[in-house]
C-alpha cells in the first residue's frame, strides 16, 4: 500500500509539473481572461495540454480561446490523424461534444490549434483532434483565407520565426447538438512573431510584428479564394469585440503601440 501510495504522489508531483511547464510555454504572454482550472467557473474552465493551452465555456461545448507556441520543435512529418473525440479530461458530469456532434449541421469541425502544428509526433498531431479545441466553422473560412493563414504562420517558423498565437470564435448564430455547441459569428486569431531564441518577453519591443484576423464564420460572407489579409484588424479590435485582455506580461509602453497597429507587411 505504501508503494501504490508513493506512485501516485510522484505521478501527481510529475503531473503537475509538466501542467505548470506546459502553462509557462503556451501562456507565456498571458491567460487572455484569466481562466481556471475549476468546475466553479463552468463559462471560463481551463484545460492545460502539452500541444496547447484553452479557455473552455461549458455551456457554448467550445472553448472561448486556444493559446499555442509554434517553433520549429514542433513541427515534422507525422500525417494527420484524422482521430476525432471526446476530451475524457472534462469534468465527468458536463456534457462531452463528440465527433457526431456536427454531423449533417453544414460546420466544419474547425481546429483551433491546427492539425499542420504539431506534426512532430503522432501523439502530439492526435491530440489537435479532441473537440475541446474545435468550433463549428463555415467551411469557406476553414477551408479559405483560415487555413492559409495557417500554412502562412507555418512557412514563417521555417524562416526562422517562432510564434504565440491566440485564436477562438465570438457572438452567435444558432446551436448545433441539440442547443450544446454554440456556432460563433465570427473567427479571430491574434499572433506575435519573433525571430527564434531565447527571452522571449524581453526581446518584444514597439517594432514586434503582429497579425490580428476577425473573419465572417457563414459561406456568404466569405469565399474560399479570399486572401486571409483582406481580414486584418487591431488587437485592439479583437479585444473589444472577445472582452479578453491579449500580451498582458508585455511592458503597457510597447503593448499599447502593438495592439492598436495592423499589420501591413
Amino acid at each position: 500500500m505504501k508503494k501504490i501510495f508513493s506512485f501516485l504522489l510522484l505521478f501527481s508531483f510529475s503531473f503537475a509539473q509538466n501542467d505548470s511547464a506546459y502553462r509557462a510555454e503556451h501562456l507565456l504572454f498571458g491567460n487572455p481572461s484569466k481562466a481556471i482550472n475549476k468546475t466553479s467557473k463552468p463559462t471560463n474552465y481551463l484545460m492545460v495540454k502539452k500541444q496547447y493551452v484553452l479557455s473552455y465555456h461549458r455551456f457554448n461545448g467550445i472553448p472561448n480561446w486556444v493559446a499555442w507556441h509554434l517553433d520549429s520543435t514542433w513541427l515534422g512529418e507525422i500525417k494527420r490523424s484524422n482521430d476525432f473525440r471526446a476530451d475524457s479530461t472534462l469534468p465527468e458530469k458536463w456534457y462531452w461534444v463528440h465527433d457526431k456532434s456536427y454531423r449533417r449541421s453544414g460546420y466544419d469541425r474547425g481546429h483551433m490549434c491546427p492539425s499542420g502544428d504539431r506534426t512532430n509526433t503522432q501523439y502530439d498531431n492526435s491530440m489537435t483532434f479532441l473537440m475541446t479545441n474545435m468550433i463549428p466553422q463555415a467551411p469557406n473560412n476553414n477551408q479559405g483565407p483560415w487555413a492559409d493563414l495557417e500554412i502562412y504562420c507555418r512557412e514563417l517558423v521555417k524562416q526562422g520565426k517562432e510564434l504565440y498565437i491566440y485564436c477562438g470564435g465570438y457572438g452567435s448564430q444558432g446551436f448545433l447538438d441539440s442547443g450544446r455547441v454554440n456556432i460563433p459569428e465570427r473567427t479571430w486569431k491574434v499572433i506575435l512573431i519573433l525571430n527564434a531564441g531565447d527571452g522571449d518577453v524581453q526581446r518584444v519591443t514597439t517594432a514586434t510584428r503582429t497579425i490580428a484576423v476577425d473573419m465572417p464564420n457563414n459561406n456568404s460572407s466569405i469565399s474560399k479564394n479570399d486572401d486571409w489579409k483582406a481580414f486584418r484588424v487591431s488587437i485592439d479590435f479583437i479585444e473589444s469585440k472577445s472582452g479578453f485582455n491579449f500580451f498582458s506580461k508585455i511592458p503597457d509602453s510597447i503593448e499599447k503601440v502593438i495592439e492598436q497597429r495592423i499589420d501591413t507587411d
